[in-house]
């Protein structure tokens, strides 16, 4: 029987396994540091090897010859702008697909506030998908739908992580003219099982059921580093580096194991486009740097091309070069933290206050260190 990986690293945990297997022979597994693992039940594996075929990890594909081209934008509609977690690109790409009638796949809560991939029809369900969340998504059963909306000739707007994008092209098998992949300029994905530790910690904290939390809010003006959240119908919102949450996975400590080695941290993929944050943009533009978000959006086939030349009256933009677009997760991963083996070990045994409280020890210990050294 086929083994999909043999060291956590080896699976970035996109889940197109999942969906490829014809005899329902693979499940996916939470570990022990809250991540899913695809597993092989050997009694209904047959050993066609098709789960080794979509692998982001174990399938890589010959890079393409392309002339990217690099932009800066910004959603001219203000409103645009405002809800979404950068420029407000995604919410354009999503218009252009309504409008043909087509459909839109992107990363949700659900009712228990766990992050799924889903398939949203119109403007006003759009909102559930547009803002970033820092948590890896399940993708089960959303390659076989999309697989099925483009039989019946649909557009389909597809946006996620790098490897998300790269296992759904590998499960088609074939290129579809309606389809539009768009992957993100990724840190690293956290731990589900950690995030919905967390919540739970929030409910209790705050005696309620938590209905809504933004990662990037920006009421401050301050380039979405705001986070807020409802717990029990009462908003609470900071500075999203206050957040406990949110410093664990800014410190590399909540992340899979795979995003450390990850190989998609660079310009060359083999999505549509990819879009993301234009940090540095003070640098480039500092003009247009109001603190309300500006995305940065790099066009890699011709279908992009096309597709921007169809909305691009929606946005303000300025072309630019590959070396004004180099962000650290467009050069290389994510370093993981070197106290990640100790907070992952107080996470296993440990009620969540506890490791909440011992990880505030730890960061505090990172701090010191820092001024001593300087």
């Amino acid at each position: 029987m086929r083994k999909l990986y043999a060291k956590k690293e080896e699976c970035c945990g996109c889940g197109a396994c999942l969906d490829i297997c014809g005899k329902e022979a693979i499940r996916m597994v939470v570990d022990r540091e809250g991540f899913r693992y695809p597993k092989i039940d050997k009694n209904l594996c047959i050993d066609c090897g098709r789960c080794e075929e979509v692998c982001p990890v174990k399938k890589k594909g010959a890079e393409k010859e392309m002339h990217r081209q690099y932009f800066g934008v910004q959603a001219k509609e203000e409103k645009v702008r405002y809800a979404s977690s950068s420029g407000g690109m995604f919410p354009v790409l999503a218009e252009y697909v309504f409008r043909q009638q087509g459909v839109v796949y992107g990363a949700a809560y659900d009712k228990n506030m766990r992050v799924v991939h889903r398939e949203i029809h119109n403007r006003e369900e759009l909102d559930a998908v547009k803002r970033t969340k820092y948590v890896q998504s399940s993708m089960k059963g959303i390659c076989r739908r999309i697989e099925a909306r483009l039989k019946e000739e649909q557009w389909v707007l597809f946006c996620g992580t790098p490897c998300q994008a790269e296992g759904l092209r590998l499960y088609l098998k074939k290129p579809y003219p309606k389809l539009i992949t768009a992957d993100l300029v990724c840190y690293g994905v956290p731990s589900p099982g950690i995030w919905g530790d967390y919540v739970k910690h929030l409910e209790g904290k705050h005696g309620g059921k938590m209905t809504d939390f933004s990662f990037r809010d920006k009421r401050m003006r301050d380039s979405g580093h705001t986070c807020a959240y409802v717990v029990g119908g009462k908003e609470y919102s900071g500075s999203l580096y206050a957040d406990a949450y949110c410093r664990m996975y800014f410190t590399n400590h909540i992340l899979r194991p795979s995003c450390h080695q990850c190989r998609f941290c660079t310009v060359e993929r083999s999505s549509d486009l990819t879009i993301g944050d234009f940090w540095g943009i003070e640098k480039v533009k500092p003009e247009i740097d109001d603190g309300m978000g500006t995305s940065l959006v790099i066009l890699h086939t011709d279908k992009a091309k096309e597709i921007w030349k169809a909305v691009q009256e929606e946005l303000s933009w300025f072309e630019c070069g590959e070396k004004d677009v180099l962000q650290p997760r467009l050069s290389g991963p994510t370093e993981s933290a070197k106290s990640r083996g100790i907070f992952m070990g107080f996470y296993r045994v440990l009620p969540f206050s506890q490791v909440l409280r011992l990880y505030q020890v730890l960061a505090s210990g990172r701090a010191l260190l820092k001024k001593i050294k300087k």
